[in-house]
């Protein structure tokens, strides 16, 4: 049976800390995994710009011995002018893996049920799964077991947050998302991770929302593709994470922001640049849980 990385709810916490294990090896020590995908060819297409998925991506497929292939979708004929599923079955064909960014998370479901070799799902319209495996490497680096901590994540419902919250039964920790009631997260998601024991409340008092929190995240506030910047603006502009949010988390919680940031709009430099921001610490890790889900989708 193929293995594919489409979403957090997909794993068990057993699984997902094996891979995070894997990372935190291959960080120590990448020399000793340079094998891994000797002879792999992996096709990375890209529905939308990226900086760091692309360069940790391709970058982790070389360290691994593989070939990456990069491809922009407006360069290909899938979903212009062959299906998404003849598009699976074709790749299958050529090369080992599929990696890709995309706009709809329906389509890369479409493509990993008909491709006959790995997908994973570098980010979609509905979740980011790898962008959480490196936020939760970078917290565990920081601060140790999840378990039983307090997140705040502060920001619309984005598809960064859904990944969150399905991770919060999983990783057992306690997840609040304060959010205006307009951007909330999507109730499917919210729903079947509280039916799972997952501990996530939506708080619209970000005071409330910060308080004894172990770590604050947020996002930009606008997105590719998002089509009312103006109005999402004004209705998260209360949860800008500034130095007064920071002081009412706990004395040792740290920042997390998945980047690209804009500075002064959802958090100000001092935060970001502050000695309580692991930015770049959860950055660089995108590098090393990819090599570790490619690990493990090829073992």
């Amino acid at each position: 049976m193929v293995k594919h990385f489409i979403d957090i709810a997909d794993f068990t916490h057993t699984q997902l800390e094996a891979i995070i294990a894997d990372a935190k090896a291959m960080k120590a020590n990448p020399d000793a995994f340079n094998h891994v995908l000797a002879g792999k060819k992996i096709a990375m297409i890209f529905e939308k710009p990226s900086t760091r998925t692309r360069i940790s991506f391709e970058v982790g497929i070389i360290e691994l011995g593989g070939s990456a292939i990069i491809l922009s979708a407006a360069d290909m004929q899938m979903g212009h002018g062959e299906s998404i599923a003849d598009t699976a079955k074709v790749l299958s064909r050529f090369v080992d893996g599929i990696m890709i960014r995309a706009n709809s998370h329906e389509m890369v479901l479409e493509l990993a049920q008909n491709a006959t070799i790995p997908v994973i799902n570098a980010l979609t319209d509905r979740s980011h799964p790898c962008q959480i495996m490196a936020d939760i490497m970078c917290f565990e680096e920081h601060k140790g077991d999840l378990n039983g901590k307090n997140i705040a994540w502060f920001g619309d419902g984005n598809n960064v947050a859904a990944s969150w919250i399905e991770a919060a039964p999983l990783f057992g920790f306690n997840l609040t998302i304060a959010s205006p009631e307009q951007l909330d997260p999507n109730a499917e998601i919210l729903q079947k991770a509280v039916a799972a024991g997952g501990n996530v409340k939506l708080e619209r008092d970000p005071a409330k929302a910060a308080k004894d929190a172990d770590c604050i995240i947020t996002d930009c506030w606008v997105s590719m593709g998002d089509k009312d910047a103006a109005n999402r603006h004004n209705l998260l502009a209360p949860y800008q994470v500034d130095e007064r949010v920071m002081k009412l988390a706990k004395t040792d919680s740290i920042f997390m922001h998945c980047l690209p940031a804009h500075r002064d709009e959802e958090v100000v430099s001092e935060v970001i640049d502050g000695q309580q921001s692991v930015v770049f610490d959860e950055a660089e890790n995108r590098l090393h849980v990819q090599k570790a889900i490619l690990k493990y989708l090829f073992d």
